[in-house]
């Protein structure tokens, strides 16, 4: 199995799944910011797995994949002995799959507006504000130490990452339940693996 990644991108939370799953993988940098010719830009296994040239992407055998979320879920299902899935029979899959979907869904582009200082506009109405996104994940939250309970799951890797981000540009409202569950985030070893190659250091 072969990760490609690249410093201070969504590909952290590949390297965090992955180290929670215990399971073996080549790690390969592409520099994706050096244009075309950029630091294994052309390798033929990144481009079929990453057609616009984006990381992460993922290669397992035949399985090729480029989207953080889509890369979770499928690692997440392969090894269900590692508990970070919900069985596709289990009344809360559908739970699991909204909170899997929710970072990339609703907690990106609210933040992304939060980040620019965007005014509210009518485009957001799909995904929500930064307010709402923020009310929902407190509710979801509210006497849980994870999304799904007790239970650390994918989910917890993908909207945990975007609310470690929040927390360290210091867009994280003190709110109880959202910075207990940044705190249970942060001390997992598999995040703090994924941030020290992107050399960051807790705040």
């Amino acid at each position: 199995m072969k990760l490609y990644w690249c410093e201070n991108t969504r590909a952290f939370r590949i390297i965090w799944m992955l180290d929670e799953l215990g399971q073996p993988y080549e790690r390969i940098r592409v520099d994706v910011r050096g244009g075309e010719t950029g630091e294994n830009k052309s390798d033929p296994d990144f481009r079929a797995a990453s057609p616009m040239g984006k990381v992460p992407a993922l290669v397992d055998g035949p399985v090729k994949l480029w989207d953080s979320g889509a890369i979770c879920l499928y690692l997440a299902d392969k090894y269900p002995e590692a508990g970070l899935s919900v069985a596709a029979d289990d009344p809360r899959r559908g739970e699991f799959l909204q909170w899997l979907m929710f970072t990339n869904a609703v907690i990106e582009p609210a933040m992304l507006e939060k980040f620019m200082e965007l005014p509210p506009k009518p485009q957001s109405y799909g995904h929500g504000s930064f307010e709402s996104m923020i009310g929902a994940l407190e509710k979801g939250l509210k006497g849980r130490d994870w999304l799904m309970g007790d239970r650390f799951t994918a989910a917890d890797v993908l909207v945990g990452s975007s609310v470690h981000v929040l927390q360290q540009f210091g867009l994280l409202p003190v709110i109880t339940a959202l910075q207990g569950y940044v705190a249970r985030c942060r001390i997992r070893p598999g995040l703090q693996k994924a941030l020290a190659l992107d050399g960051v250091t807790k705040k």
